[in-house]
């Protein structure tokens, strides 16, 4: 495998224009394809065959107006300083409010507090449900901006309104904060590692094209699939880990090849030959992990599973062929300043194809020392050391070391 990988980065180095052209018209079609895509439905959660499920059925079975996992809101009101809530201004608000939101095309029914004895005993609070036929994440923003409006007329009134529940509360969705943060704080490791703006930006920039390979790839087939919207913050997370750290695994082998006199295609041949077989390995190995979830017989985390699969896979993919073909546009833009760069002599080792390389015999250790450093403490803590976290690549032969003298007595 390592020759054909070694054969591809060569491929993809030369012909960089075809094959980044050729990721970005992808992209753009899966793009296109996305944005025409219906949404497919919230199916919900579900867990078959445990008995809170049986539950949840049943409960749906004999009230089919309201589903058991029904979106509600629970509206509070207080009344101003020194008054009542039962007082008649404060209770025609409050029971304005109710009728109001009773009259939202996906509210199954709204409770009047002075119906439900749901005053306090001094008189200054009470609190009013709203129940939907839906789920929260069913909610349309018609609905939402319906039952918000109703609030804001009894706050108008002079009450103090407060609403708890699920159908106002912001649904978490992939491509937040959270995953911005990430990349800022990543950019910032790899600046600081690498001490090299292009050296940083090229993991994340495979990355994060990646990333939008995949989440337009899930979005296209959401609704042949039944996948819902939060089927993709799985893959979104995974798909940036991997992207990044298998983009970085290529780049630094590039790098040390380069500092070791290979020429730039040289170097990005042997990168994708050494490191991508371990990227290879690698992302198989969470591909596999990933679909192990359809075994929990769990709907949601199986569709969760193999989309994060399915992102993973692309990221692998870009990593083999698009970092080698963008190293090809910058060969030297990834290198530390002052990175010596001696050139190669005929039939040396830098000029060897890893074929030839394990032929000859030679050894040589490839993990840095920042992955040398994990590789012992990961050691320290779990006890004993995997079989691969010691790769050594066949370079020539070895030759004994000079015997030690005598010393005279």
């Amino acid at each position: 495998m390592a020759t054909v990988l070694y054969h591809l980065g060569r491929v993809s180095f030369r012909w960089r224009w075809f094959v980044t052209l050729l990721w970005v018209a992808v992209l753009g079609a899966a793009g296109f394809a996305a944005s025409k895509a219906p949404v497919a439905a919230d199916e919900g959660f579900t867990m078959p065959g445990i008995e809170s499920q049986k539950a949840f059925d049943l409960l749906e079975q004999r009230f089919p107006g309201s589903a058991a996992d029904a979106a509600s809101a629970r509206i509070v009101f207080v009344a101003p300083s020194g008054e009542k809530v039962t007082a008649s201004g404060n209770r025609r608000a409050v029971e304005h409010l109710v009728d109001e939101a009773a009259d939202g095309s996906q509210v199954a029914g709204a409770v009047d507090p002075f119906q439900a004895k749901a005053v306090s005993r001094d008189g200054t609070t009470a609190y009013a449900t709203v129940s939907f036929k839906t789920g929260a994440a069913e909610l349309t923003e018609g609905s939402k901006e319906h039952l918000e409006r109703a609030i804001d007329g009894a706050r108008d009134a002079g009450l103090t309104v407060e609403v708890g529940g699920d159908a106002l509360a912001t649904q978490p969705s992939a491509g937040g904060t959270a995953e911005v943060t990430g990349i800022a704080v990543a950019a910032l490791v790899l600046l600081i590692t690498f001490g090299s703006m292009a050296a940083a930006g090229l993991p994340l920039l495979t990355a994060v094209l990646g990333v939008g390979l995949g989440m337009a790839g899930i979005m296209t087939v959401s609704e042949a699939f039944g996948l819902s919207e939060s089927t993709g913050t799985l893959a979104t997370m995974l798909g940036l880990a991997c992207g990044i750290d298998y983009a970085l695994f290529v780049v630094s082998r590039y790098r040390e090849e380069r500092a070791k006199g290979h020429t730039p295609r040289e170097a990005a041949g042997l990168a994708a030959g050494t490191a991508g077989s371990a990227v290879v390995f690698a992302g198989l190995t969470v591909v596999i992990a990933l679909a192990g979830l359809s075994v929990v017989g769990v709907p949601l985390l199986t569709k969760m599973g193999l989309a994060a699969a399915a992102t993973v896979l692309v990221a692998v993919l870009v990593c083999l062929t698009l970092v080698p073909a963008v190293l090809g546009f910058w060969p030297n833009a990834v290198l530390s300043r002052g990175a010596a760069t001696p050139r190669a002599t005929a039939g040396s080792s830098a000029t060897r194809t890893p074929a030839e390389s394990k032929r000859a015999g030679e050894t040589e250790t490839t993990p840095s020392v920042a992955w040398t450093s994990f590789a012992i403490v990961a050691t320290a803590a779990f006890g004993s050391a995997e079989p691969w976290a010691s790769t050594t690549i066949v370079r020539g032969p070895l030759k004994p070391g000079p015997k030690p003298s005598a010393r005279a007595s």
